[in-house]
């Protein structure tokens, strides 16, 4: 049997129509696959921030393979990767956010910050919008904002309630029942919503007010999709909690919360090991993540972002295309409906001799994801719009 067959045979499926692309290998914005090579135009989905196989990120991964893998479960030995990597965290953030905790994923993230609020606050109640995406086990699946994902596995979570994002007059469902306010800083799933930064603002004295914690999901805006390394520096807005995963881990399953030492420390006790994780912090993932890191600070990615996201903007301009929204590197190009975009998605994957892969949005499936790694190019944008709007026009 060929891979394709074993692949829809043994590889448990999440949709009836998977694109099914058999890729060899990668590198750069490029995925090969015999005589077929295609443009990442979305990162793997917001994770291959600085490309795939980026040396860097190859040499550190390497060098940490030569050491030692895992060692023990999280929190009692102290590994380099791990060190190092929180000290570098905590140096692209404000105080007092200098307390990281590592996990697999940001679904994990999110599971482990919902916990931490409780323990905090004391509170049950948190807080999340409509159309947003956290994860998906149970949980994070709470958290999210469309019913149709959730309604065939309930019950889940209680005292989850849902404010619209950008909405002033949703706020005052915020109160001294509240535990946290868990809010994407850019809407993702929702297909890209931007905030006025006045909004992310009374957020946060809205949470001061009333004792809740603000966590600002960064899973997809963070490591420096967005223009600034983490989307909330370009709103003037200080969280209690951040969350990350994604283009973290330069390829690497990594994930992390990060706070302040005096919130992260109510784990210790009552009870002892409140949280607790066998492979969180990897140190491969670790090793990755800091090569990762220091990869879009010393190449400067981060502020290249916003101004190769407005030459996409500037270049795709179709009668079809009803609007194209975002920040940096983040963008959503909309069209009429569903079956107009997966048309075009579908067209510009098989352009020869290079396809270009974008997608659709979980709670937007009219608008077309754009978010390449960070590392194109100004020519491989002119590109990639070329083949989209040769796409629509066919």
């Amino acid at each position: 049997m060929t891979n394709r067959q074993l692949f829809f045979q043994h590889v448990a499926q999440t949709s009836d129509f998977p694109l099914a692309l058999e890729i060899e290998r990668a590198e750069g914005i490029y995925l090969y696959g015999g005589s077929n090579r295609y443009m990442d135009l979305i990162s793997g989905i917001g994770v291959s921030n600085v490309g795939h196989r980026h040396p860097r990120v190859l040499a550190a991964i390497q060098e940490q393979l030569d050491k030692y893998l895992h060692l023990m479960v999280y929190g009692e030995y102290v590994q380099s990767p791990q060190v190092e990597l929180a000290h570098a965290l905590a140096q692209t953030l404000p105080a007092p956010l200098t307390n990281v905790y590592f996990t697999n994923s940001g679904t994990e993230a999110i599971e482990g910050t919902m916990k931490l609020a409780k323990r905090y606050t004391g509170r049950r109640e948190i807080i999340s919008c409509f159309n947003a995406y956290h994860g998906a086990t149970q949980g994070a699946l709470s958290l999210s904002g469309s019913e149709n994902f959730k309604r065939n596995f309930r019950p889940l979570l209680p005292d989850i309630r849902h404010i619209q994002h950008g909405d002033w007059a949703h706020l005052d469902q915020i109160t001294r029942r509240t535990a946290a306010v868990i809010m994407e800083v850019v809407q993702g799933e929702a297909g890209i919503r931007v905030p006025e930064v006045s909004y992310l603002q009374a957020v946060r004295q809205r949470c001061s007010d009333v004792g809740a914690m603000l966590v600002f999901d960064e899973i997809q805006t963070g490591f420096g999709r967005t223009g600034t390394f983490w989307a909330f520096e370009a709103f003037g807005v200080v969280p209690d909690v951040v969350v990350c995963a994604k283009g973290m881990g330069g390829g690497m399953p990594i994930g992390a919360f990060i706070s302040s030492a005096e919130i992260m420390g109510v784990f210790k006790t009552n009870p002892i090991l409140g949280h607790i994780t066998t492979f969180g912090g990897h140190p491969v993932s670790s090793a990755a993540s800091l090569a990762t890191l220091r990869v879009i600070q010393d190449e400067k990615l981060h502020e290249q972002a916003e101004a190769k996201g407005q030459l996409i903007r500037q270049l795709l301009v179709h009668p079809a295309i009803k609007e194209v929204r975002g920040k940096g590197l983040m963008l959503a190009v909309e069209f009429e409906s569903f079956e107009v975009l997966k048309s075009v998605i579908d067209r510009a994957i098989l352009n020869a001799p290079t396809g270009v892969i974008t997608d659709w949005f979980l709670f937007c499936d009219n608008s077309m994801r754009i978010a390449p790694p960070l590392i194109i190019t100004d020519d491989q944008i002119r590109e990639a719009c070329t083949t989209i709007l040769n796409a629509i026009d066919s």
